[in-house]
């Protein structure tokens, strides 16, 4: 392996967006430095509630008007009904 040719491998401070905080490695910064996270976990809405909180938005039903219903099983139970009127 070459000398010298991989960054650092030290602590940093992490801050979450409630304050809380923790230490971690990383390659990010120097050592001692305090990464301020501006989404994480508690704060974005896909660790709120999931695919609950975006079907209750109706993001769900508008991706499936544009793209079709294939991610809810919908279309699939569709087509099996189709072939089984056939």
């Amino acid at each position: 392996m070459k000398a010298e040719i991989h960054p650092d491998y030290h602590t940093i401070n992490i801050v979450m967006t409630d304050g809380e905080e923790y230490q971690t490695k990383s390659t990010w910064g120097k050592e001692g430095d305090t990464m301020r996270l501006d989404v994480d976990c508690k704060s974005h809405p896909a660790w709120h509630g999931g695919t609950a909180t975006i079907i209750e938005k109706g993001q769900l039903s508008k991706f499936e008007k544009k793209y079709g219903s294939f991610l809810s099983g919908v279309a699939t139970e569709k087509k099996d009904e189709k072939k089984e009127e056939k």
